[in-house]
């Protein structure tokens, strides 16, 4: 960030990441969200680290405890992640970014489906599904192959692992996508006024 002058620069200082042990993020299981949080242990020398899912990341800020061993994992393609980043300046602050590929991307149907009608997808990828079919949003990849394997619609957009779970037949594997996942902390408390906001320029 560039300040005009010295008397009113807004001075940030990282914090550290190193007692987190718990991660909430969404769920439900086979998220590309839930892998993130497991590569984040492995990449910090974490071995006992806690992955908590949730169906949106708005239920796991709420739930998540005030403590400095939790965080928030979220995913930059995440709908109205600016909005949960915005709304939350008080209590929360952005700890760390880093890239990771998502798991293999599918078009998926349930075995036995001819006509698809109707396809379960997370709105990040939404822009996967083929013309034609109507597209159902869900808050999830892998809660799109639960609805699928359901019933609920004739195919999604998910992940391979989920759609593997789900026993569904791929029509088409679009692979792996790079992929940027955000730590969001506690705020720690500071005797510095200045430090009651953030900001950042580009």
């Amino acid at each position: 960030m560039t300040a005009a002058s010295t008397t009113n620069v807004l001075v940030m200082t990282p914090q550290s990441t190193s007692k987190i042990r718990t991660l909430h993020t969404l769920g439900p299981r086979g998220t590309n969200c839930e892998a993130a949080a497991r590569e984040w242990f492995t990449r910090n020398n974490v071995d006992a680290g806690e992955v908590v899912l949730y169906s949106t990341l708005e239920q796991a800020v709420k739930s998540m405890p005030v403590e400095n061993s939790h965080a928030l994992l979220g995913c930059v393609v995440y709908p109205e992640l600016h909005t949960l980043v915005f709304s939350n300046l008080k209590k929360l602050v952005l700890g760390e970014c880093f890239v990771f590929p998502t798991f293999n991307m599918l078009f998926a149907r349930r075995p036995g489906t001819t006509e698809l009608r109707t396809v379960a997808c997370h709105p990040a990828p939404q822009n996967l599904v083929p013309s034609g079919p109507r597209i159902i949003l869900v808050n999830s990849n892998a809660q799109a192959a639960l609805d699928c394997a359901n019933g609920v619609v004739d195919a999604c957009i998910t992940t391979l692992p989920a759609a593997r779970a789900a026993g569904l037949e791929i029509i088409s594997d679009h692979g792996p996508v790079s992929m940027g996942f955000t730590i969001h902390m506690h705020r720690e408390r500071s005797t510095n006024a200045a430090l009651q906001g953030e900001a950042c320029a580009t």
